[in-house]
């Protein structure tokens, strides 16, 4: 299958760069700078999974060339997806699978004003990777997984395909039967991890073990889950006992991305992460006092950015 990454950034050009070091069909879609960056250095891949230097196939994102692609990765930032959807749509046609790799939920419907239901599966990521002053991708965690599948759950032959052209790499990419569920539980844990270390502008793990800080997380997490419940998201029993787990296991300097552009003074996704929920929590009328205050925290940190 011919498969076109969008961007080669820390997160698509990680997942599609270990596909191409396996030796898959692999064009990343770029900007000019990050295109002659990437001919003069490479793709450089630095991971405690195992570095790599490669010689990618490049597009220059903006010339439109009619040239059909089987699968289209879209990784990017929400406030850049509809530029993104306008790039790569030269490049779609009725048979190509279009997988999203952006955190939260409501960029499905953005999806569809592009392409059609049939042609967008769900998808997410666990990675911790950025890019350095060179251009180089740094991945420093132990997981690394692509998350993808059928809205609907099924298994069809077009899965099956693009599960053997998407196995045997260094990256692990996991085919789901419950995409929607999962899509939902990475969304919870995205919204508590970032909201709760942009608050506070510390790594998790200063916050986890105080009280005090516990007690935030929970108590986050919790709103955060009631409303997606109220808003008829498939969450599954004892999620949020399962995610305090997974934070209890976290490396004590772990960041959120969102805290690391705020770091830079960059742009970051308040609203389409925690504004996204604060809308659903308001149309039926779940209270959310800490996801608020976090909300409007971030937008202070937005317009002290203009």
């Amino acid at each position: 299958m011919r498969m076109l990454v969008l961007g080669a950034g820390a997160t698509g050009g990680y997942f599609g760069g270990r596909l191409l070091e396996k030796g898959e069909d692999v064009t990343f879609l770029v900007r000019e700078k990050r295109e002659q960056q990437l001919k003069k250095r490479g793709l450089i891949i630095k991971s405690v999974h195992g570095d790599v230097t490669l010689n990618p196939k490049t597009l220059r994102a903006g010339r439109g060339e009619d040239d059909p692609f089987d699968v289209v990765f879209i990784a990017t930032k929400s406030y850049h997806l509809t530029e993104a959807m306008e790039t790569v749509l030269p490049y779609v046609r009725d048979y190509t699978l279009v997988i999203p790799i952006l955190n939260g939920m409501e960029h499905i419907e953005q999806l569809y004003s592009y392409f059609s239901k049939e042609q967008v599966i769900g998808g997410l990521c666990f990675i911790e990777s950025t890019l350095n002053e060179h251009g180089d991708i740094i991945q420093t965690s132990p997981t690394h997984e692509l998350v993808y599948g059928e809205w609907a759950g099924k298994d069809t032959n077009r899965m099956n395909q693009l599960k053997e052209c998407l196995s045997g790499t260094k990256a692990t990419f996991r085919l789901s039967g419950q995409i929607q569920q999962d899509m939902w539980h990475k969304y919870l844990f995205i919204t508590t991890l970032s909201g709760i270390t942009s608050l506070m502008r510390s790594s998790i793990g200063p916050i986890r073990d105080t009280l005090e800080g516990r007690t935030y997380i929970q108590q986050l997490f919790e709103e955060v889950r009631l409303t997606m419940v109220q808003a008829g998201a498939p969450i599954g029993a004892g999620i949020v006992e399962k995610q305090m787990e997974l934070i209890e296991r976290s490396d004590f300097q772990m960041k959120s991305s969102m805290l690391r552009d705020i770091e830079k003074g960059d742009r970051i996704e308040v609203d389409h992460l925690q504004g996204y929920l604060i809308r659903l929590a308001e149309k039926s009328g779940v209270e959310t006092p800490l996801l608020k205050l976090i909300y409007h925290h971030l937008k202070v940190y937005e317009k002290n950015l203009a």
